[in-house]
């Protein structure tokens, strides 16, 4: 009788230390919410014992790394984004902390083309690396209608302007360079007939045309949209600056 207390006192006290060995079951233990960016699908964080779990669906911003021109590029690269603030939920939970980056790599760059097509830059962000130096496995794209980066409709009015006022600039040289040869009094009409013909000619050309490169500026603010979620160990706050 004794042996088989025994037996089982050791057996009680072995699934004990095995069970204290095992790592802790995960479990959802909330629900919060992300700042909604424009284009964002969802605002949906899973909190869970483990992780904090941002939706796929969910957007936030990046800063370029560095200067950036498409025509100085090609597929394959890696371009390093900055986290410039701390994101939380609205809910006041850290998700990811300030100095953290993401690196992307390019996969398709579509050179700007005739008549007025932009070029366009395809990037896919693939890593997050928080401040100690942890990288996360992540999958997302920029957070534009067709997941590429271009130059916005005022670049492209700006190219069309300059077209349009510089070619009406010689063509009103050119009139008042016609009005002047028979009689100077008819130096209105050179302009009349000058200026409108030059302008027009600029639109067109202006339309005709390439579109513009995409540049972009060190510390230029993108975008980003999860295309799966984003698993994130529990994180706490620090300030970068004392790293």
């Amino acid at each position: 009788m004794k042996r088989i207390f025994a037996a089982l006192l050791v057996l009680s006290l072995g699934t004990a230390v095995f069970a204290e060995d095992m790592p802790c079951e995960e479990q959802v233990t909330g629900y919060e919410h992300m700042f909604c960016e424009k284009g964002a699908e969802t605002d949906n964080v899973t909190i869970t014992n483990l992780h904090n779990i941002i939706c796929k669906g969910n957007a936030f911003k990046v800063a370029f790394n560095c200067d950036f021109k498409s025509e100085c590029s090609k597929a394959g690269e890696r371009i390093n984004f900055d986290v410039p603030e701390a994101i939380y939920t609205r809910e006041g939970t850290l998700l990811i902390p300030a100095c953290s980056k993401v690196v992307g790599t390019i996969i398709k760059i579509k050179k700007q083309r005739i008549p007025n097509k932009n070029a366009r830059v395809y990037i896919n962000f693939e890593c997050l690396i928080l401040p100690d130096g942890t990288a996360v496995k992540m999958s997302a794209q920029p957070c534009t209608k067709d997941g590429s980066l271009k130059e916005g409709p005022w670049h492209t009015a700006g190219k069309l302007a300059a077209y349009t006022v510089g070619l009406g600039i010689v063509g009103a040289g050119a009139g008042t360079g016609f009005a002047f040869i028979p009689n100077p009094a008819r130096l209105g009409v050179g302009y009349a007939i000058g200026i409108p013909v030059g302008t027009t000619v600029g639109l067109i050309t202006g339309l005709i045309t390439p579109g513009v490169k995409y540049h972009a500026k060190c510390g230029e603010n993108i975008t980003l949209i999860l295309c799966e979620d984003l698993c994130l160990c529990k994180q706490q706050d620090c300030n970068c600056n004392e790293q």
